[in-house]
């Protein structure tokens, strides 16, 4: 199951053609338990101009994750709600019969996406990071780690950043003391911005694709001198 449930309209089905595709695997079930579905706010077709329901390749998957997780695991809907809101914002499905989806592991990025793809909590977030509230709210003040603009949740950028805290942390090192690294990271990102910016000015769709693919490519050289430098510094110190 894809972690994005309706992030794609591959075809548009009938609630008949959805039913002939479900009920090999579920004999029992029937237009008005999907219509009890979509009432109960668990699936979300959408309506053609004339009021019927289309429903998505996505929407179908959808089904079937509630339907096995009814006949196989006796899940109530009040749970299978929950872990459909949690893989709306991107988790991971729960391995079931366990009941709690996962927050994926995140080491790297992948900013070719050019989204961000997952939506945690901040309960989710000091679970999985092992920040604790305090770390937390210092590494918010100091703008080292930002709550996305509907202020309840994170993104995959911050469970990076919070995970490597809270690394550091064993090592001594508390978020006041990162205050350096931001600052440093604004000076770079303000390198960034200048050297591709002859490139966004073009107003071109490639033109500006190009700067962006530049920017990212910068950063992983400047993140890369930074690094070698700290290593030499460090050969040096114990040569």
């Amino acid at each position: 199951m894809s972690n994005s449930l309706r992030n794609t309209r591959e075809s548009d089905f009938t609630i008949g053609e959805v039913l002939g595709a479900l009920r090999g695997e579920f004999s029992d079930i029937s237009i008005s338990k999907i219509r009890f579905l979509e009432s109960e706010g668990l699936i979300q077709p959408e309506r053609s101009h004339s009021g019927y329901r289309k429903f998505s390749s996505d929407d179908i998957k959808r089904l079937k994750y509630i339907l096995r997780a009814q006949k196989e695991h006796y899940l109530p809907l009040k749970v299978i709600k929950e872990h459909l809101s949690a893989l709306d914002r991107g988790l991971a499905a729960p391995e079931l019969p366990n009941v709690t989806p996962k927050v994926p592991t995140i080491y790297a990025v992948n900013p070719a996406r050019g989204k961000k793809s997952i939506r945690i909590t901040e309960a989710e977030l000091l679970t999985v990071s092992g920040l604790d509230p305090k770390q937390l709210a210092d590494l918010e003040k100091l703008g080292i780690l930002k709550r996305l603009a509907d202020k309840r949740h994170f993104d995959e950028w911050a469970l990076k950043i919070a995970k490597i805290a809270s690394t550091l942390a064993n090592y001594g090192i508390e978020p006041r003391h990162l205050r350096g690294f931001k600052t440093a990271s604004e000076r770079e990102f303000n390198l960034i911005q200048q050297a591709t910016t002859p490139f966004a000015k073009r107003n071109h769709p490639e033109a500006i694709a190009k700067a962006n693919e530049m920017k990212f490519e910068i950063a992983q050289l400047t993140n890369l001198l930074q690094s070698s430098l700290i290593q030499s510094a460090i050969e040096d110190e114990i040569s």
